[in-house]
């Protein structure tokens, strides 16, 4: 730990694949950041006594509470960590707000438009600092392309297409887990990938105009269980449960700058482990992503001499991109876990300043209009305006 620095201390609720990527950027903070402030594990919150104390001793935090009512009102808790099921993150947060904590809190950021407008209300009603965990921000390569299209590199941006694809739910016999239940989730695919690529496209286009979307549920029935922190399933009983979520989704999309957008999102494209891609193409130029190979971006510029005119790849670790100076000399590539990395280093960034960095819980709020207004356009078979869906 940084001497002399202030501490703040974390409390965190869930502790399973996001816990396990919070909990480790957390540690490493101190050693790549120079923050005013430094994060403390100070107590991990949990429904499964056994497998909340073994995280705690495992991730290295201090204390265990089983109720985190209990972990909320400590006077030792700065920070409330949300990574736990969505239909947990209203309650938490709103209560989180009213005891003067800051606020981390998993994607998707509610249940409802309504669920995150509350959110975002009691937030902003204590002054509280908050953030959304759309972690792929926070890629360095993802940074650059933003730093490329406010420079005008690209121009008037024209199209984003954007896709985040996995396969790890194609089997039958896969458990109903929590991800697929509505009640629980909110939504599925949908609301688990299509999230943060919406994010994706609002941080480096701008914000949604109108959608139009369609959803299929391929598998409608399955066997009762539970998964692991690498998306494993264990089935736990021969009972079944409906699917009340949808196993894909696509919608095209209108931007209120004129830009026009393709957006796909599944859990049944073979091959696929995690396929969160995206091209933008703009009057002078275009850049691709992909999550699998994060490190590289590939960018296109029209104004390049005739006959070297193609897409060339970035190696985005030099010292002069975003956060290159923080890691490891050029072309010693970072990897996923960097992600959260950044993104808490902003938020010790940000309370120490006394503001929330992008992406907050305005950020989450506008991302939900734009999810339920793909929601609202498969149940009409209309195109939706994103304005329409504010509850107010």
């Amino acid at each position: 730990m940084a001497k002399g620095k202030k501490k703040v201390r974390i409390g965190m609720i869930g502790y399973k694949m996001m816990g396990k990527a919070h909990s480790h950027a957390y540690r490493d903070i101190p050693f790549y950041f120079d923050t005013e402030v430094v994060p403390v594990l100070q107590a991990i919150s949990g429904r499964d006594e056994q497998g909340v104390r073994r995280a705690a001793e495992k991730m290295g935090w201090a204390s265990v509470e089983m109720d985190w009512h209990h972990l909320v009102e400590r006077d030792d808790i700065d920070v409330i960590d949300i990574v736990s099921p969505n239909n947990t993150h209203a309650d938490i947060a709103i209560a989180a707000a009213k005891a003067g904590k800051h606020i981390i809190c998993e994607k998707p950021l509610a249940l409802s438009v309504e669920q995150a407008q509350h959110m975002l209300d009691a937030v902003n009603k204590a002054g509280v600092v908050h953030m959304v965990c759309h972690n792929y921000r926070f890629a360095p390569a993802v940074q650059y392309a933003k730093q490329l299209i406010q420079q005008g590199k690209l121009g008037r941006i024209y199209h984003v297409r954007a896709t985040f694809l996995q396969d790890w739910l194609m089997d039958p016999g896969y458990p109903l887990v929590w991800r697929l239940r509505k009640d629980v989730s909110g939504s599925g695919t949908l609301g688990d990938l299509g999230s943060h690529i919406i994010d994706l496209a609002r941080f480096l286009v701008g914000e949604f105009s109108e959608v139009a979307g369609m959803m299929e549920t391929f598998i409608k029935e399955r066997p009762l269980g539970d998964m692991d922190i690498h998306l494993q399933g264990k089935v736990e009983s021969s009972e079944k449960g409906e699917v009340t979520v949808d196993d894909a989704a696509s919608f095209l999309a209108r931007f209120e700058n004129g830009a026009l957008g393709v957006f796909e999102v599944s859990r049944f494209s073979r091959g696929n482990r995690a396929g969160n891609r995206f091209e933008i193409n703009g009057e002078k130029g275009s850049v691709r992503w992909d999550m699998e190979n994060m490190n590289n971006l590939h960018v296109y510029l029209e104004e390049d001499d005739p006959g070297l005119k193609g897409f060339r790849t970035v190696n985005c670790t030099e010292v002069e991109h975003p956060y290159g100076r923080v890691y490891w000399p050029a072309g010693h590539i970072i990897g996923y876990e960097h992600t959260f990395i950044n993104l808490l280093a902003e938020m010790m960034r940000g309370i120490s300043k006394g503001i929330s960095p992008n992406p907050n819980f305005e950020d989450g709020v506008r991302n939900q209009m734009v999810l339920e207004a793909v929601e609202r356009s498969v149940c009409t078979g209309k195109w939706v305006n994103i304005s329409d869906v504010s509850y107010r």
